[in-house]
């Protein structure tokens, strides 16, 4: 016994209590009668679990890689206590969102927060048991992500191509093309910065620990003006406030300055600004500050916005903005003077060039125009025909005199008979070209309704028309690119290839000409209804070899 007790002092503390069983069990068995006893009093355990290991040897015990069988050991919180799950459901999930007097938050409560609540509600359970419990249920621990978008707003990439086009326009004819938006305040004083700079090792920049501004604190508003032929930014940092009329300030600012000495012979001026800010596409203020400026310059002024939700694209954010950031980086801002010297150091390897000005006017807010005066802005406000909520032009004050004309789009060539005679091949299309030409009769009808429907949704915004889009494509041709993206018998590219037309134009046409489509007679849907071609053909050699294998095919089958 003398040699069991050693064995067992030595042995024992390294096993799981699954071998220490089978152990203390095959001891007991080599003893004989009276071997689980005396096993059991020297290893201090009981007689009932040698002896249950003696039954597992006896019957074979499997090799099971684990102390337990599947199953053993203490029950699980969710099963001693059925209420458990839903009692936690109802704390992290409140029956109606954003109910106010909801016990708690998902977004606040700690797995102690709910372990807490749930026992004062009669459903003991530790907080580790909590977590569990959680990701059971498929829930984790995580941040908030910045992914639900807005709605679209609807035009949104016509309105993005109608910029592009009127910008390329006016840089061609040597027109000032300006991008223009405010940055964010940023407060003066002795503030800690965001960003990193090289230092020397165990040496950096020091600021306070508590550094929060109060009202007194003055504030610097950088209103960014990027010019788009010259490469070069101009910043006008107000002092005050961010309203229409330092908005307006900062560019008359930006042509006395700089603008007028670049362009002397400029007759108009175009700026592209986001729709909302100071220089909002709704503001009164901004369009009449803007009248003024343009009978003091004497410029024809047209005003492009960017859709609501899409001011990242401007020009003046990462052409500009993004540069002075870069330049502002883990550099307190003790001073205006140590602000504009930061912002006129901005460069880039591109050619950017900024110039900064300090504007210590007062820009008081509640201003309102009178009745009169916004009859008389509306009557100097020349709105586009495309969107002229977003796109219109002010001519400075002359009477009797009209602005500048605006150069005209180069009109694109007109398309080839026999490239329309191709496309409408029967082996394209999936009908003969008589039918093609009474679903262009049949579909224009339906257009003109849904153009009115389009025009009235607008709510009598702009009553001079709408130009549906862009690119010169007549409705027969739009109808021609939706049947044959929608059947996919030959490549959009090719089609593009073979009207002479922009194959991004082509897209659009046929994404909005593609719901008339169901306006179509049985038998001509007909066509719409064949499976799409997996591989249409890119060539045109490879276009006349399909055409050549579909009259093949014709003259096989009837015969």
């Amino acid at each position: 016994m003398a040699v069991l007790d050693v064995k067992f002092t030595a042995l024992l503390p390294h096993l799981d209590e699954r071998q220490r069983r089978l152990y203390l069990a095959s001891e007991a068995d080599a003893l004989g009668h009276g071997g689980i006893a005396a096993v059991a009093r020297l290893a201090e355990v009981s007689e009932s679990t040698i002896a249950r290991g003696c039954q597992e040897l006896a019957g074979g015990a499997p090799v099971l890689g684990r102390a337990r069988r599947p199953g053993g050991g203490r029950r699980p919180a969710a099963e001693r206590d059925p209420g458990l799950v839903p009692a936690l459901e109802a704390l992290i999930e409140p029956r109606e969102v954003g109910d106010p007097v909801s016990p708690l938050r998902w977004t606040t409560a700690s797995l102690r927060d709910l372990a807490r609540e749930l026992n004062a509600a009669g459903h003991p359970v530790s907080a580790p048991a909590v977590g569990g419990l959680l990701r059971s249920m498929g829930f984790s621990l995580q941040g908030m992500a910045k992914r639900r978008a807005g709605s679209q707003v609807p035009d949104r990439d016509a309105q993005f191509r109608h910029i592009n086009a009127t910008v390329e326009r006016f840089l061609a004819l040597g027109w000032p093309v300006v991008s223009v938006d405010a940055k964010k305040k940023e407060p003066i004083g002795d503030f800690a910065r965001p960003g990193r700079t090289y230092r020397p090792k165990g040496k950096p920049i020091t600021a306070p620990d508590h550094d929060f501004a109060d009202p007194d604190t003055p504030v610097a508003i950088p209103y960014g003006i990027y010019d788009l032929a010259q490469d070069v930014g101009w910043v006008n940092v107000g002092t005050d406030r961010n309203t229409a009329a330092f908005a307006v300030e900062s560019i008359r600012r930006w042509w006395n300055q700089q603008g007028r000495g670049d362009y002397p012979d400029a007759i108009r001026l175009l700026i592209t600004a986001d729709s909302g800010g100071a220089n909002s596409a709704n503001s009164h203020l901004f369009k009449n500050d803007l009248a003024a400026f343009a009978d003091e310059c004497g410029l024809a002024i047209t005003v492009l916005h960017f859709p609501p939700g899409t001011s990242k694209w401007n020009k003046v954010e990462h052409r500009l903005f993004s540069r002075i950031t870069h330049s502002l980086r883990e550099r307190p801002l003790t001073s205006y003077e140590v602000l504009l010297q930061s912002i006129s150091a901005t460069r880039t390897s591109t050619g950017l060039t900024v110039s900064a000005v300090l504007d210590n006017n007062d820009y008081p807010t509640g201003r309102t125009l009178t009745k009169e005066e916004r009859k008389a802005l509306l009557r100097r406000v020349q709105r586009d025909d495309f969107h002229g909520e977003w796109n219109y032009t002010i001519a400075p004050y002359n009477p009797g005199q009209a602005p500048p004309a605006e150069p005209e789009q180069a009109k694109a060539p007109p398309i080839p008979a026999e490239a329309t005679y191709l496309l409408t091949h029967p082996a394209l299309t999936g009908m003969p070209r008589e039918q093609f030409n009474r679903l262009v009769d049949e579909l224009e009808p339906w257009r003109r309704t849904l153009a009115e429907a389009e025009r009235e949704k607008r709510k009598g915004i702009n009553r001079r028309g709408y130009n549906p889009g862009f690119g010169f494509l007549d409705h027969r041709h739009r109808v021609l690119a939706a049947v044959l993206s929608r059947r996919n018998t030959i490549t959009l590219t090719l089609t593009a290839r073979l009207l002479g037309r922009d194959r991004n134009t082509l897209s659009y046409h046929a994404h909005r000409t593609m719901p008339l489509l169901a306006f179509a007679a049985p038998d001509i849907a007909a066509a719409f209804t064949q499976p799409r071609r997996t591989h249409p053909p890119r060539t045109i050699e490879a276009l006349q070899n399909a055409i050549n294998d579909y009259e093949t095919d014709v003259i096989s089958s009837s015969s």
